[in-house]
């Protein structure tokens, strides 16, 4: 008998399961922030990227609100046809300043950006060198380019250089990507070594500051700031991390973006960015630029949790992290799930993240500004009580 033709689907997800990879999604039932409802009980939350603790603001909350009332719930079409609105602009230039760039361009979310940028600057006659750690949109973004793809192995320098001395010449264009904080271990790329290679080699540098931006850098503008280099290299963010948001930009020379507004497919056939997101990630971004407190705040948080680790858990080596993103490795992925239940169970909101997403199963923790040291206390006290 023949089969149908979807009768691989439930097979397929069974091999899941047994492998432990299976996903599946847990409800919030309360507002953003460092304690939140999860399922009906009350857990501290370290599974938010809302790093600066913007996303349940009330002035956030406020000014989406008004721009609701304003412009109506959608902005209706794309920006070059009906969708645009002056909020748009307001957001690209405070974007712009932050990032001390001579121009940004806003997208609907950080992949289409990264999908858009990467796929209008460079094609089929081009070379695309990818740190193996980057983000899908990253990785999505090249393969949709059309041009030649090579990964290197994560932050290394010395492979990196060889490539580009055998293949740079081979090609028109060159473009070198990778995450600034990568999202699943918290460390930081080598910045100031690409931007070196990419002018030796005479290519160009994107990097995504998804983790970065509002994290990094004396006033939180990222891992430019962070290295104190300015330089024409691209940045691409979001909105829904530290900014409390929902979208995502790019951020670069005056030029780059004009080229962008022209060519970037994800930019120009796509809905633009509601009202109510682009007020809140405006009152976001004027937020991180009057209030340095609330970042110093997430640093002494971040601190904090380190410090207790290397006292209380010396047996439970924490990644090497310069960010928000602390993880903590586990045998695999059966481990990972029973000890993300058990800290549940403590009340500890920590997901368990496993391969094929990372390359070993880990428990990843999300520190934000509105981290009370209680709930980081807390969090030290329930991983102490771990059975893996």
């Amino acid at each position: 008998m023949e089969k149908e033709p979807y009768d691989w689907i439930q097979p397929s997800l069974d091999t899941i399961r047994r492998a432990d990879w299976y996903r599946s999604v847990q409800a919030i039932q309360s507002k953003s922030g460092a304690v939140v409802q999860l399922e009906g009980k009350e857990v501290v939350n370290f599974a938010s990227n809302d790093y600066l603790g913007l996303a349940g603001d009330d002035r956030l909350i406020q000014a989406a609100i008004s721009a609701t009332q304003e412009y109506g719930t959608g902005s209706t079409g794309s920006r070059l046809l009906s969708g645009h609105r002056e909020i748009h602009r307001e957001l690209e230039c405070a974007i712009a300043s932050l990032k001390q760039t001579e121009d940004a361009l806003v997208f609907s979310s950080g992949y289409l950006a990264n999908l858009g940028a990467i796929a209008a600057i460079v094609g089929k006659r081009d070379f695309i060198l990818s740190d193996t750690y980057n983000h899908s949109c990253l990785k999505n973004g090249a393969i949709l380019s059309g041009a030649t793809i090579i990964d290197y192995p994560h932050c290394n320098l010395e492979i990196l250089q060889t490539l580009l001395s055998q293949q740079r010449h081979n090609f028109r264009r060159c473009l070198m990507i990778t995450d600034s904080v990568f999202s699943m271990d918290g460390d930081l790329c080598p910045l100031p070594e690409l931007v070196d290679l990419a002018e030796q080699f005479n290519c160009m540098l994107l990097i995504d500051e998804a983790h970065a931006t509002g994290v990094l850098g004396a006033t939180g503008a990222g891992c430019a700031e962070h290295f104190k280099i300015k330089n024409k290299f691209i940045q691409v963010g979001t909105l829904s991390k530290a900014l409390g948001s929902l979208g995502g930009f790019v951020a670069g020379t005056k030029p780059l973006i004009d080229f962008l507004r022209n060519r970037a497919a994800t930019w120009i056939y796509t809905t633009a960015l509601s009202p109510a997101d682009t007020a809140a990630a405006l009152a976001a971004v004027n937020i991180i630029r009057h209030e340095p407190q609330r970042h110093q705040q997430l640093w002494r948080n971040i601190n904090y949790l380190k410090q207790l680790f290397a006292q209380q858990l010396p047996n439970l080596e924490l990644l090497p992290s310069e960010s928000s993103i602390l993880c903590f490795q586990l045998q695999d992925s059966k481990a990972a799930l029973q000890v993300c239940t058990q800290l549940k169970d403590a009340g500890i909101f920590a997901p368990a993240v496993r391969p094929p997403t990372v390359p070993t199963s880990r428990i990843r923790l999300s520190v934000i500004a509105t981290h009370q040291p209680t709930h980081i206390e807390r969090l030290i006290a329930a991983t102490k009580q771990i059975k893996a």
